[in-house]
């Protein structure tokens, strides 16, 4: 899992990137906050466009291979048979890859949440250690406010 700086979540570095992008114009600023708010869903579109395109990609090749598997005969009917069998297999196993990658991809992004989760719970464990601030009266006496 790669520790990225900017990732959507509220780091340091994004929050910064947000203040900038206000600075400079307040449209990227705002997409600055949509990044770090529904940044993880982007990666979940990416992967389902990237299904979506690997599919269309898979249809055209089938239909170039099975011009090409027609147009290809080696006249041993044995072969052909072997051939067909074999590439069958092989398209299964890149079908399992695939999804393998995807299942993969799933589990890298629940280990960043869950690392942010622990990094979110250490800090607020760490807010409520530190003492209350405490302020002076006019008569001299500390007060907890």
């Amino acid at each position: 899992m790669t520790n990225s700086l900017i990732r959507p979540a509220w780091t340091p570095v994004t929050i910064a990137m947000m203040v900038i992008g206000f600075m400079i114009a307040w449209p990227l600023g705002l997409a600055m906050i949509a990044y770090i708010i529904w940044g993880d869903r982007l990666e979940i579109f990416k992967q389902d466009v990237n299904r979506a395109t690997d599919k269309v990609a898979d249809t055209f090749k089938s239909a170039t291979s099975k011009r090409e598997t027609f147009h290809s005969r080696s006249g041993n009917v044995a072969f052909d048979e072997w051939r067909e069998v074999e590439l069958a297999r092989i398209e299964e196993e890149r079908r399992r890859l695939r999804e393998t990658q995807s299942e993969f991809d799933i589990y890298q992004r629940d280990l960043r949440r869950a690392k942010d989760k622990e990094e979110f719970d250490a800090f607020l464990k760490s807010r409520k250690r530190k003492p209350a601030p405490r302020s002076k009266k006019s008569g001299g006496d500390i007060i907890d406010t």
